[in-house]
């Protein structure tokens, strides 16, 4: 099948506009990695001093573990930085690792949005579903199952098949391979708190999150973003939807304006923190109706993903 259709800038904007949202800065993208790692270090500070915040400090650090990913996709689509080299390393060490991994994936994902080939596919096809099958999910992805599935899986697989006499230790070594960065990280923040009598930072402010928050914060990013749109999708504005985010929702689920994503499908190597720029450049344009938005926000959009209210497209061909 053939790639998914593209978008013109110079359809919607002139050289004077296109030109100041094309633009990478030298310092916001790496701003953007200091203020993630801020919020995650003040998060669990917070915790420190006053335990009983610790539900608080989960759900934003997982919220910034998150926006370390977005930061790494910009880096993906090399929007982090204008130098390639400095975007490559900050991309790669500063957010978590796997970014040439994941370019590779992901840039599938954009020359095929919402086609037969579109390596993402799999994670929007099976909407609308019942509101109990998606909370079966999210208390999955509560209570640690996803992430243990998606972390751990190929381990359980691999020792839940392997045959009599075939020895164990080669199986953990590679297994230590595969994760020695998450392992690494997890020994030096140990032996760093320990220093400071806090021994037990790694599992409590960072595997906590990553392991309950995280999971769930990421679905529903995924079930905005691609959700309830038809398979194979012709139009280019209608591939991805930009969803309206107040700033809680910006806090704990959507950070670093990922809720732009119509935007960013359109022109996908905007940096994001241009994305509501041209957002607003396109809403005084009109076209707004063109494009898959929704601006009743995250719950509406979850309405329609478990079918207690039809799309527009739906509601449209029921009239």
């Amino acid at each position: 099948m053939p790639a998914a259709a593209r978008v013109d800038p110079r359809t919607f904007f002139s050289p004077s506009e296109w030109a100041p949202l094309a633009r990478r800065s030298r310092w916001k993208g790496l701003a953007l990695l200091a203020h993630a790692w801020g919020v995650i270090f003040a998060a669990a500070a917070m915790a420190v001093v006053w335990p009983v915040t610790l539900p608080l400090a989960v759900v934003l650090i997982g919220g910034r573990q998150l926006g370390l990913s977005i930061l790494m996709h910009d880096a993906a689509h090399g929007a982090l930085h204008p130098n390639p080299k400095v975007n490559d390393l900050a991309g790669e060490w500063l957010t978590g690792g796997g970014l040439a991994r994941y370019r590779a994936y992901h840039l599938g994902h954009h020359r095929f949005a919402q086609q037969d080939e579109d390596p993402d596919i799999g994670l929007s096809a099976p909407f609308p579903i019942t509101r109990t099958s998606l909370r079966r999910k999210m208390i999955r992805d509560l209570t640690g199952q996803t992430f243990f599935k998606q972390r751990f899986g190929d381990l359980a697989h691999r020792l839940k098949t392997r045959s009599p006499g075939q020895p164990l230790l080669p199986i953990l070594a590679e297994e230590v391979r595969r994760k020695r960065r998450w392992l690494l990280g997890g020994l030096v923040i140990t032996l760093i708190g320990g220093a400071f009598g806090v021994w037990w930072a790694w599992p409590v402010f960072w595997v906590l999150p990553q392991a309950t928050w995280f999971p769930v914060i990421t679905r529903l990013r995924n079930i905005a973003e691609h959700a309830c749109i038809a398979r194979g999708e012709p139009d280019p504005l209608r591939q991805a939807r930009t969803t309206r985010a107040g700033w809680i929702a910006r806090s704990a689920l959507a950070p670093y304006w990922v809720n732009y994503h119509c935007e960013h499908h359109m022109f996908m190597h905007l940096p994001c923190y241009n994305l509501p720029k041209a957002h607003r450049l396109l809403a005084s344009k009109g076209m707004l109706d063109s494009m898959l938005y929704e601006p009743g926000g995250y719950p509406v959009v979850l309405d329609r993903a478990t079918g207690r209210r039809q799309t527009p497209a739906a509601a449209a061909s029921a009239t």
